[in-house]
């Protein structure tokens, strides 16, 4: 009786499926027989076990557990070895865990499929109420976006100076304002505030804002249209607009128009400038009012999310959406912000050339507000006393010129941005100069070094987003204080940083650094006004999510209850 010893043909070729079924089709015994339906009780106890897990689930999260499960072969980005003849196979929901919906051209965009290759593991999963309430704001925006029907419609609202009734859609209106972390902070507030009032978010293009960042909804753009009618006052709007809120509270305009007509659109001032009637944003009883325009037209540079958790009508909507108070800005990053093919090529090109190979990568993000030019030696001194008070990077054997390895050796990649190159240059010439005492090999690296700040320039925006991106691929991150753009960078990779102190009269903080309880981002400027006494308060104190900052005393904070400070 013929065996069959291998699945190869004589030719070294896999033999197919069909072709095994018909060697060995008449050469069954009892044996065989046997181990078949053995065989065949396994396969069975298997599929009735998934089928009474799945019956259990509910019908959509069956949905989804087919629907993005999905295998890909990949190269891992941090091989250390040559393993491309073999078939890797790496899990992978491109759609993070259903916060991504499906259905974009995966060329046009690469970054929004490919930087789950590379970002760590989601640690917390989007709810699944988060998860729906976007697919719904996806279909509204189809419905209301950009040169639809019912956006035309609302358009003439606008021109017509006047507002009755209701609208078939209302909208927020985001003006580009700022530096790149502060218009990606507000973007977010912006987007949260939109869905939990369910309007339509658009973007004011501003200098380059489609050059840095794919469209995040199916279908319809969300950058507001060149010939809106009202686009060319945004340049001049400010707190004594006609048109702005807190103007025509202070003037009881507003309280006038509470009867049958009520303005077509308001401008809502919400930057660091803003007073006590531009506040009154975050009072349920304006809100009520506000839920009343059809159309809003805001400019900020705070991220405001911190104090919606303050506004009694959305409290019960927030913690539906995210449970876990601290992962807002982390979903809604990776949800919206995904960088144009240009930008993500140099983020890309970096990665692959300095980054990928190392057993460890470390980000340093130093931002100094003092003027002049550094580098400067305090901040030097704060920058390596936290990083060796902590332990993030080795120290090096001064009294060793040569170290003799055994072994194979530890890469340690420092991933440094900081619009000046001395503090990269400091660090690199310490460890190319010096041995580690323990042995490891650190590489230094500072992608770009523009010296100083170029607020929506194409070029400086690009190599900031793309900065942006290699920090939050680090596996420990340091970042400076009061710092935007550091911000963005953790919340990007859901990191939990060590902040700089920021310094004092040009003298390095003690303690240097501080490790961040919380991975949200801090509001710089909020209110302190208790709404419902009408009296100033210390926000902070009215909910036990809702803290001060790490790194800004006075800033607000959200953080998990479990968080301590």
């Amino acid at each position: 009786m013929k065996r069959l010893k291998k699945s190869l043909s004589d030719e070294g070729q896999p033999v197919s499926w069909d072709r095994t079924v018909s060697m060995a089709r008449w050469d069954l015994n009892p044996a065989n027989l046997m181990g078949f339906l053995i065989v065949g009780l396994m396969v069975l106890t298997v599929l009735f076990s998934a089928s009474v897990i799945l019956r259990d689930l509910p019908s959509d999260s069956r949905l989804r557990i087919l629907a993005e499960a999905r295998f890909f072969y990949v190269k891992p980005p941090n091989a250390t070895e040559d393993v491309s003849h073999l078939p890797v196979t790496v899990q992978k929901d491109k759609l993070f865990g259903g916060l991504l919906s499906s259905g974009f051209d995966e060329r046009s965009c690469l970054s929004r499929h490919e930087l789950v290759l590379y970002h760590k593991e989601l640690r917390q999963m989007p709810s699944s109420y988060l998860i729906s309430r976007l697919r719904n704001y996806e279909a509204r925006h189809k419905q209301c976006g950009p040169h639809t029907v019912l956006y035309n419609r609302s358009i003439e609202l606008i021109k017509s100076g006047q507002y009755r009734g209701s609208a078939d859609c209302n909208y927020l209106v985001w003006i580009s304002y700022s530096g790149l972390g502060n218009r990606i902070l507000t973007l977010a507030s912006a987007f949260l505030y939109a869905l939990l009032t369910n309007r339509v978010l658009l973007v004011d293009p501003g200098v380059n804002m489609p050059d840095l960042f794919c469209e995040p909804f199916p279908e319809v753009s969300w950058l507001l249209p060149p010939d809106f009618p009202i686009i060319n006052q945004f340049s001049t709007f400010n707190q004594k607009s006609p048109h702005c809120y807190g103007y025509m509270v202070k003037h009881d305009i507003i309280g006038n128009s509470t009867g049958s007509v009520l303005p077509p659109f308001l401008y809502l001032h919400l930057a660091h400038d803003y007073d006590h009637q531009d506040k009154l944003f975050f009072c349920d009883q304006d809100q009520s009012l506000l839920q009343k325009i059809p159309w809003l037209v805001m400019r900020t540079d705070n991220y405001f999310v911190p104090s919606l958790f303050l506004i009694p009508s959305f409290e019960q909507e927030l913690s539906n959406l995210f449970p876990e108070k601290e992962t807002i800005f982390h979903f809604l990053s990776r949800y919206m912000f995904h960088p144009t093919n240009s930008v993500w090529g140099l983020v890309m090109r970096y990665y692959q050339t300095y980054l990928a190979q190392a057993d460890e990568k470390i980000g340093i993000q130093i931002r100094v507000f003092d003027t002049g030019v550094g580098p400067f030696k305090y901040v030097l001194d704060q920058i390596f006393a936290c990083m060796m008070k902590e332990n993030l990077v080795p120290q090096i054997n001064r009294g060793e010129p040569i170290l003799d390895p055994s072994g194979k050796q530890k890469t340690i990649a420092v991933l440094i941005t900081s619009l000046s190159p001395g503090y990269f240059e400091e660090l690199r010439n310490m460890y190319w100069e010096h041995p580690t005492v323990t042995g490891e090999i650190v590489g230094v690296y500072q992608p770009s070094q523009e010296e100083h700040q170029q607020t929506e320039k194409l070029r400086h925006d690009r190599k900031a987003l793309a900065e942006m991106y290699l920090l939050s691929l680090t596996d420990k991150l340091v970042i400076s204080a009061w710092s935007t753009f550091g911000y963005v960078a953790h919340g990007l990779g859901g990191l939990k940083p060590w902040i700089l102190y920021k310094p004092e009269n040009r003298t390095a903080h003690d303690p240097p650094c501080i490790r961040a309880v919380s991975l949200e981002p801090c509001f710089h400027a909020p209110p302190y006004y208790d709404c419902k006494k009408k009296t100033g308060t210390d926000t902070s104190k009215i909910v036990p999510h809702v803290r001060h900052c790490e790194d800004v005393s006075w800033g607000l904070k959200l953080f998990d209850q479990n968080g301590e400070l």
